[in-house]
């Protein structure tokens, strides 16, 4: 079987094509034009790697050609950015994602999984841990189109047939993160604190989110693509709260280095407090987060130390 992994090149699809190449299947890879290839080097003689612009619909219809089936891990924003623009928003990753799913359609793909954001979409918790069941108020552009698309697919399921499996994923950090993003508090503070520079935190330091090691996420993956059951919605995080203090903490544990701390006004688009329920994934997939939180810490600074 062959698999399209859109955004394959990245920090998590990069993770995911090593898990399918383990489990034996065909990868294709689309990703943009430019881009970096460090984290698929290791793998570049196993995969058929295919650069393109997803907004281009001609670009999904070709590289859609022989799959039988797709992960869904592109997105042309970030949560911080997309209420500054919703219309870029929407045309880029929406729009696109329904062009998509046009030519899975007419290719007869057998099923889409979609990397969606357990972060966003739910919005202000009502309950200390967040369940599939919970309400649904993103408060970011971001989150209003990750649940659109998650409605499209169950839309384009009814209509022709298309099966499929969504990932609400938590907050992932780890091995080929990028130390220098605007996204990834973990791995940003780490390498900040073992470069010996100021790590900013916004707000007072209690926002807290569940923080799930990358390799994890990728087993996920794996499972939810297999699976044929009726269940399509799993929450994948780690099901554990940890705050922006506790991460400066745990990180002076495990580096031995106590990171000099600034604060800035809290962001408005940041809920509180965001942690996962992650019993579905659980009992339905036999999933469960295989790498704690200060196991995986250790797991990033030493890919940090050898960039």
């Amino acid at each position: 079987m062959k698999v399209l992994v859109l955004g394959g090149v990245g920090f998590i699809g990069s993770h995911v094509v090593d898990a399918l190449l383990d489990e034996g299947y065909e990868v294709r890879i689309f990703d943009r034009e430019g881009v970096k290839k460090d984290n698929i080097e290791h793998v570049l003689d196993r995969v058929e790697l295919v650069k393109g612009d997803f907004t281009n619909e001609a670009h999904l219809k070709k590289v859609v050609k022989g799959i039988d089936y797709i992960v869904h891990s592109i997105s042309t924003t970030l949560p911080k950015g997309s209420n500054e623009n919703p219309v870029y928003d929407i045309s880029s990753n929406l729009i696109s994602t329904l062009h998509l799913l046009d030519a899975a359609v007419a290719e007869g793909v057998k099923k889409i999984v979609f990397f969606s954001s357990g972060g966003t979409v739910y919005g202000i918790p009502q309950t200390s841990l967040i369940s599939e069941e919970h309400p649904t108020e993103p408060l970011a552009s971001y989150g209003i189109q990750k649940l659109a698309i998650e409605k499209y697919l169950g839309l384009y399921r009814h209509l022709y047939g298309l099966d499929y499996g969504i990932m609400r994923i938590s907050n992932p950090y780890g091995e080929r993160q990028r130390p220098l993003a605007s996204q990834g508090a973990v791995t940003v503070f780490l390498y900040k604190a073992l470069k010996k520079e100021p790590i900013e935190i916004w707000g007072d330091g209690t926002v807290t989110r569940d923080y799930i090691y990358v390799t994890d996420v990728a087993r996920a993956t794996i499972s939810i693509l297999k699976y044929t059951g009726e269940v399509r919605l799993f929450n994948i995080g780690s099901g554990k709260g940890v705050s922006l203090l506790d991460i400066i903490s745990e990180i002076e544990s495990v580096t031995g280095v106590k990171p000099e701390v600034s604060f800035t006004p809290a962001r408005p688009f940041d809920v509180p407090v965001n942690v996962l329920d992650i019993s579905r994934a659980d009992s339905v997939l036999g999933w469960a987060p295989s790498v704690g939180f200060n196991s995986g810490l250790g797991l990033t600074v030493d890919y940090l130390n050898g960039l």
